[in-house]
């Protein structure tokens, strides 16, 4: 059993052996067959391609003759073309070159011209030279004969007048020297009356305008204020146990209490208007409460100061907005109203100070010039005497550093300086306020002066005019707002009585204060009397 499964094994391996052969033999054919059939076909492929390159050889050949026949003719038709505008511009050039000769052939032509104008006329000029110097010899010679004949004629001139030339003409030049001043002072006198004239009128419309719209009340401000009583008990309360109530008020305010035999009042009487004014609502407080010792009169007077100081700041906002400022600094506003208490000669300052703003408003409005600007430096023109009491110096002074202090404008310090003539106004509304400031001051019932102060005044007006010479007597009229001048005719001409009226109101603006204007009229009579026998 074992060696018939041994040979089974056998043959069953060679049987693989040889089906393994056979294969390999089949596969080795196969690999041989293939590889003549893909010979064969790469041969025929070959072929088949060497006609296919050979074909589009042949074709890309003729393709690039036709390329190469379209660009020569390509070349030539440009050729051609670049030779014809070659030729066009030649052309022009050609023409325009011919132009151009034609133009330089006509321009020589005109030179040659030129040329033998000017040779023609250098001719004529040196033709005319020689006959000018010929004249010019000639009238050397004429002027030289015409010299010593005019010489001759000094000296027969000299020998007959018995005066020598320079004496001569010493005494012609001071006669005509005086001949021209009288006629320039003929002259001066007639342009500036023209002038004065035509100011004059301007002038009095433009400020009888601003007075027609500003309208304000007479004087009536005093020194002294009255309080009225319920009865003539309230005297004996007022002054006190020991006079107490009155020592105590008096030394609170600063103000003297008068309490005479006039019924029913006691008169406040003081300087400081202020102080003036705290005195009497205090008092007419204190009165009407009924409860009067010193411990309810300081308490008073200190309420009353302080709602003082209140109304004193709303009267200075009042006249800033009823003049139309705006932008005015607080401390300026509450020294404007501090003026409400401050009179001038009788007159109101704050009145005074509101109606120069108008006054100077209106007229800055008729000449076209800074209307705000004039009325700010008239509300402020003053603002010095509402602590010119407290502080050393003129009103003048005192308010032009206030107004520095607080930042005013340069222009509004000047109308400040310049109102009372300090210093020159700079600008066109100083002299606006200083006009304003004269006319609020000169109207009639403005101030009130005392009998001495006008008749000092008017004493020293006419001792200014007598001091000149040639002045035979002055006289004040018009209440101090003319001086009448009479002069001697013998000493003073026409002429001289226009400088001398100039010197006269000179030295009367340098050493007189006055308000408004004064007017200074020289007369000059002659008179010739004669008796008849």
């Amino acid at each position: 059993m074992t060696n018939v499964n041994s040979l089974l094994l056998m043959d069953d391996g060679l049987a693989i052996g040889l089906i393994a052969g056979i294969a390999v033999v089949v596969g080795i054919i196969c690999f041989l067959v293939g590889k003549i059939v893909t010979d064969r076909i790469r041969t025929a492929k070959f072929k088949s391609t060497e006609k296919e390159i050979a074909k589009m050889k042949e074709e890309a050949e003729q393709e690039c003759k036709a390329i190469k026949k379209e660009a020569i003719l390509e070349a030539k038709e440009q050729d051609l073309k670049l030779r014809n505008e070659f030729e066009r511009e030649t052309k022009e050039k050609r023409i325009e070159f011919q132009k151009m000769e034609q133009r330089l052939a006509q321009k020589d032509d005109v030179l040659n011209k030129r040329d033998a104008n000017l040779l023609k006329k250098n001719e004529e000029l040196e033709q005319q030279k020689r006959e000018l110097d010929r004249k010019s010899q000639s009238i050397a010679a004429k002027q030289e004969k015409i010299d010593k004949e005019y010489e001759s004629v000094i000296a027969k001139l000299e020998e007959i007048s018995g005066l020598t030339k320079e004496e001569a003409k010493k005494q012609l030049s001071e006669s005509i020297l005086d001949e021209a001043r009288r006629d320039v002072a003929i002259q001066v006198r007639n342009l500036e009356q023209e002038a004065k004239d035509e100011a004059d009128k301007k002038a009095k419309d433009i400020i009888s305008l601003a007075i027609q719209k500003c309208c304000t009340d007479h004087a009536s401000e005093i020194t002294v204020s009255v309080v009225p009583l319920p009865n003539d008990d309230m005297k004996a309360r007022i002054i006190g146990r020991e006079g107490r109530n009155i020592r105590a008020l008096e030394n609170a305010t600063g103000i003297e209490l008068v309490i005479d035999d006039t019924p029913e009042v006691v008169i406040l009487s003081g300087f400081d208007p202020v102080r003036r004014e705290v005195a009497r609502i205090a008092l007419e407080k204190l009165i009407a409460d009924g409860r009067i010792h010193p411990a309810r009169i300081e308490e008073t007077v200190e309420k009353v100061r302080k709602e003082l100081d209140t109304q004193i700041k709303e009267t200075g906002e009042a006249a800033m907005f009823e003049v139309g400022l705006f932008g005015i600094h607080p401390e300026l506003i509450k020294l404007l109203g501090r003026l409400k208490y401050r009179t001038s000669y009788g007159q109101n300052v704050l009145q005074h100070s509101i109606e120069v703003a108008h006054l100077a408003g209106l007229m800055a409005a008729e000449l076209g010039v800074d209307v705000n600007l004039a009325k700010r430096g008239g509300l402020l023109h003053d603002i010095g005497k509402s602590v010119d009491h407290e502080v050393e110096g003129t009103h003048v002074t005192i308010g032009v550093d206030l107004a520095k202090k607080y930042k005013e404008n340069k222009n509004v310090i000047n109308c400040i300086q310049a109102h009372h003539g300090d210093v020159e106004p700079k600008c066109i509304e100083a002299v606006l306020v200083q006009a304003a400031d004269a006319i609020s001051g000169a109207r009639p019932g403005a101030r009130r002066e005392t009998s001495a102060n006008y008749i000092k005044r008017l004493e020293q007006l006419e001792s200014i005019s007598t001091s000149f010479k040639g002045v035979e007597k002055a006289y004040a009229i018009q209440a101090g707002r003319e001086v009448r001048v009479m002069v001697k005719p013998e000493q003073i001409d026409d002429n001289q009585a226009l400088f001398l009226a100039k010197d006269i109101a000179k030295k009367i603006e340098s050493e007189l204060e006055y308000p408004g204007q004064i007017k200074v009229n020289v007369i000059r009579e002659w008179r010739c009397v004669e008796y008849a026998k």
